[in-house]
């Protein structure tokens, strides 16, 4: 797929999270760190953001992720750790659904993860979900392919929601 794809596939997706909000209510936020800002880039772009998109914290730095987030000390490019920065997400923007991204996007392996290794995490009014990926491609291959997972697993939790 290539990048423009990618992005067309991505607002589609942001549009429909932004539908679904509107209509059941939702207050939305998003951490993000391999990602660095895109997802919450695509949720303020989609309609009438400023009425249900919260916001997003970027915790790149793991020191950020731990004093911000209340992730816990250690390796953070973990099913975990995505977890608990979406948690700390909902909790700092007083969130219904909350979406966060880990990963390690390259080019050189960090914390013992191979490049690729993407975590995201969807809280849901205290429900979690967290999927484990492995992404191919260059650095900003594997940062376009999270934003559109990532997305997609927000939307489908946005569906469940009545």
């Amino acid at each position: 797929m290539s990048p423009g794809e990618l992005n067309d596939d991505c607002m589609a997706e942001a549009s429909t999270i932004a539908r679904l909000a509107q209509e059941r209510g939702l207050r939305i936020a998003c951490a993000e760190s391999l990602t660095s800002g895109a997802i919450a880039s695509h949720l303020g772009a989609a309609g009438s953001a400023s009425e249900w998109f919260a916001g997003g914290v970027v915790a790149y730095s793991s020191q950020l992720k731990f004093d911000l987030l209340g992730v816990e000390h250690g390796p953070v490019v973990t099913a975990a750790s995505a977890a608990q920065m979406a948690r700390g997400v909902a909790r700092l923007a007083e969130a219904d659904h909350a979406l966060a991204v880990t990963g390690e996007g390259g080019p050189e392996p960090e914390e013992d993860a191979p490049v690729g290794t993407v975590y995201i995490a969807v809280w849901d009014r205290g429900v979690e979900e967290v999927r484990e990926f492995h992404f191919d491609g260059d650095p900003g291959e594997i940062v376009h392919t999270t934003v559109l997972h990532a997305l997609r697993m927000l939307r489908a939790a946005a569906e469940r929601c009545h």
